[in-house]
Formats: structure tokens, C-alpha cells, sequence
């Protein structure tokens, strides 16, 4: 079994028209077991940025502690808001600086420029190389299923209720096909003057 499916997940992330939604599953498990049903693997690194870390549980923990830290500094030093693709540009660096010795997860970054409010989505792998498509990326074991999914239902130019429905639908029947993700999800939606969080509840086998 590859380490990246020691934890099992399942995370995806979709632009929007002047917004984007960035929605994972809850589940916490060692293989086949489950362990928890509400591991926290999106995190806020801004008003309007987002980060999400599918892979081994604790290298996602130690990654997000690192990157608050880096854009925590970054602001300090600029006197600005980080943009999400200056944040993604700094997560590839931190994971291509340990690439003899890798953190094992594969970043998800979701955001809204603060000054023009463009969304902006990229994924990477576990050693940083980015990929920055104009309407989805997917992370976690289930990626096949999300892909398969996303391609199905995503349109352009969706608005918030619009992109909260196609991307809950998407991420729910894809880890639905994947025993090492699922057990409820969790749906952040970002626009310019607000963000949303809604949990969504599913199967429990």
C-alpha cells in the first residue's frame, strides 16, 4: 500500500464566477480502519485563502504549521496580503526544498485574489510541482472517482449556490466509491464579502 493512502481522503476544489469552493471529506483512518470522523484537513491561511493537505495525516499537520508560519512572515515582511499565487508559489518551494525526503502530501490551494477577486485554484504533488487548470483540481485516494465526477457536472461561470451543489454532489458520489474516504464532508464556499462553511452528511458504512 502506498503511504498516500495510509489515511485515506478525498478533497476537491472548483472555480466559480467571482468565486471558488474548496470541499473535503472527514474521515481519519489506518487502512481499512476508521479512526476519526472529523480530521481537519482544510485550512484558512487568509479571508479569501485556503489551503487543503490530502496524504499522511501527521505530515499534514507539520505542513500547515510550517506554511502559517512562512505567510504569517511573508505578510510581516511585504506589509501586504499574500495573493494565492504568490501562497501557492511558496508551498511548492517549502516541498521541493525536502524533495530527497518528502513531506507526503499533495497540496490543494483555493482563493480569491484580493484585488481583483479572480478565483484561483492549483494542486501539486508531493514534491511541489504545480498544476493550475481553469476549472477543478482533486486530491486524495479517490481522485480517479473525483475526476470522473467533475468532469460530469462542472460548468463555467457558476455562482456560489450553483458551485456549492455540483462540487457537494461530485465529492459525495466519488468517495461513495472509495472505501478509504468519506463519513460526512465539510464544503468551504469563498467569495469576495463572505465565506460559508456547510457540513454535509453521508453514508456512514
Amino acid at each position: 500500500m502506498s503511504i498516500m493512502s495510509y489515511n485515506g481522503g478525498a478533497m476537491v476544489a472548483m472555480k466559480g464566477d467571482q468565486c471558488v469552493a474548496i470541499a473535503t471529506d472527514k474521515r481519519l483512518g489506518i487502512q481499512a480502519q476508521t479512526v476519526a470522523l472529523d480530521f481537519k484537513k482544510v485550512f484558512e491561511m487568509g479571508p479569501h485563502l485556503y489551503v487543503g493537505l490530502p496524504g499522511l495525516a501527521t505530515d499534514t499537520l507539520t505542513v500547515m504549521e510550517k506554511l502559517r508560519f512562512r505567510k504569517n512572515l511573508y505578510e510581516l515582511r511585504e506589509n501586504r496580503q499574500i495573493t494565492p499565487k504568490v501562497f501557492s508559489s511558496m508551498v511548492s518551494n517549502m516541498l521541493y526544498e525536502k524533495r530527497f525526503g518528502p513531506f507526503f502530501v499533495e497540496p490543494i490551494v483555493a482563493g480569491l485574489d484580493p484585488h481583483t477577486y479572480k478565483p484561483f485554484v492549483c494542486n501539486m504533488d508531493l514534491i511541489g510541482c504545480i498544476n493550475e487548470p481553469e476549472d477543478f483540481v482533486v486530491g486524495g485516494t479517490a481522485s480517479q472517482q473525483l475526476y470522473g465526477m467533475c468532469e460530469a457536472l462542472w460548468e463555467p461561470n457558476m455562482g456560489p449556490e450553483e458551485l456549492f451543489e455540483t462540487i457537494s454532489q461530485a465529492l459525495m458520489n466519488a468517495f461513495d466509491r472509495d472505501a478509504g474516504s468519506g463519513w460526512g464532508a465539510t464544503v468551504y464556499i469563498i467569495e469576495k464579502n463572505k465565506m460559508t462553511v456547510k457540513e454535509l452528511k453521508t453514508r456512514m458504512d
